[in-house]
């Protein structure tokens, strides 16, 4: 693993907390020593992920010897906290990571550059049009999307299987999976899941599959206060018969695989997407698996293809140019799509997804037959939702761990998000 100039790398799960808080090397853009330009470049994920990334920017600097760039990664929530501190104090990363939550956000807070300006040195034709719309804001280019991914149960095949309940199928209910998951309980005496209750993502999912939506084409709340309810009747239920984690096991959950229960081998199942997954693998060296998401009682799948994450480059970056160069070679070079594989999702150049596919391994191929098995049967994604949902997925958490330790029931904690939710549309 390359090292000799990386600021901010972590080498392992333990230092992801010290990664959270380390800043970023010198101003965006600013020359290095020699006469070398220097780019900061910032990303989510788990050690897997950092190492691929880290060989592959070894590889960019190989072949652009006059750019040294300076990385530096964390757990999600860590690094979703720290760059919107930056970026409100006008030092964000000439390069930076981006979730399809942030992308509104940011490109009308002017922290983005758009990319259309350097179209000479970043090629888009080979990805989807659809997919790339997912980065635009006011018709401007403010995004690539580097990956695609969906979301996924992730578990533990051995304990899965020691359990004697039969393994998930090609499709399953919410109320299938939650039966499933009292089983896996009843025979292994831990939760079977973590609490979906404090996922947004997992609510976005259980709501399409009833044919409703997280946000309206305006960017208002797509769901009422019963509906939330509804579901956080659901999750508690769950929690307090002992299928689902504990509060004090969800309230430790920072974005990162290591902290979740499946991570932590105290349940054996969850709900996250699936190149994050690939994590689990270094956790659970006995195996680990992929099963779809549950539908709607009726079938109506829940789950969607998004771009796993974007790519994007600072509007105050000292040099556009290098910058867009290092967002091209993540997306389009042959070699670093060898080296970083599934690891943010299935490449979103058609033609490298084409030719790397067979020469996929281990987890990585795991994913890419996930998402195959998935072709064809799930509906559009949304829309990138509104800059203010960014703020309200730790809303969401924050006011379902009131009901998780019993402080607020269900239908307290859900018209209280609904309240906040819409204020927070409103500004």
């Amino acid at each position: 693993m390359p090292g000799h100039r990386t600021k901010g790398f972590c080498a392992s799960a333990a230092a992801l907390a010290l990664c959270a808080v380390l800043a970023g090397c010198g101003g965006s853009g600013e020359s290095a020593g020699g006469g070398k330009v220097e780019l900061r470049y910032t990303w989510w994920g788990n050690p897997d992920r950092a190492e691929r990334t880290e060989q592959a920017v070894a590889l960019f600097e190989k072949q652009h010897p006059n750019v040294d760039v300076s990385t530096s990664f964390s757990g999600y929530d860590a690094y979703k906290q720290k760059l919107a501190t930056q970026a409100a104090g006008g030092d964000a990363p000439d390069v930076m990571q981006l979730d399809y939550r942030q992308i509104d956000q940011y490109a009308t807070g002017g922290v983005l550059l758009d990319l259309a300006e350097q179209k000479s040195v970043l090629r888009t034709s080979e990805i989807d049009r659809g997919l790339l719309a997912t980065g635009r804001v006011d018709d401007a280019q403010y995004a690539i999307p580097q990956g695609r991914g969906t979301e996924t149960v992730a578990y533990d095949v051995q304990a899965w299987k020691k359990s004697g309940v039969p393994l998930p199928g090609k499709s399953w209910t919410w109320s299938q999976w939650a039966d499933t998951m009292r089983a896996l309980a009843k025979k292994t005496g831990k939760p079977g899941a973590t609490d979906p209750g404090q996922s947004e993502d997992a609510f976005e999912v259980w709501l399409r599959g009833q044919g409703k939506a997280l946000y309206t084409k305006k960017g208002g709340l797509g769901f009422s206060a019963a509906d939330l309810t509804r579901w956080w009747t659901f999750t508690d239920k769950l929690r307090r018969e002992g299928a689902v984690s504990p509060a004090e096991q969800t309230t430790q959950l920072d974005g990162s695989v290591e902290n979740t229960p499946l991570g932590r081998g105290t349940s054996v199942t969850d709900a996250n997407w699936d190149a994050p997954a690939s994590g689990f693998v270094a956790l659970i060296p006995t195996g680990v698996a992929l099963a779809p998401m549950p539908s709607g009682e009726d079938g109506t799948p829940g789950q969607y293809f998004k771009p796993s994450m974007f790519l994007g480059v600072s509007a105050n970056t000292g040099h556009p140019k290098e910058a867009a160069q290092l967002v091209d070679f993540m997306i389009n070079d042959r070699e670093a799509a060898k080296i970083l594989g599934a690891s943010r999702g299935i490449p979103v150049n058609e033609s490298i997804r084409d030719e790397i596919g067979p020469e996929l391994k281990d987890f990585d191929t795991t994913i890419a037959d996930y998402q195959a098995s998935l072709e064809g049967k799930l509906k559009d994604p949304p829309q990138a939702p509104p800059s203010g949902d960014n703020a309200l997925q730790s809303t969401f958490q924050r006011d379902y761990d009131q009901v998780s330790y019993g402080r607020m029931s269900p239908r307290e904690a859900a018209e209280n998000y609904v309240t906040e939710a819409k204020a927070e549309l409103r500004s």
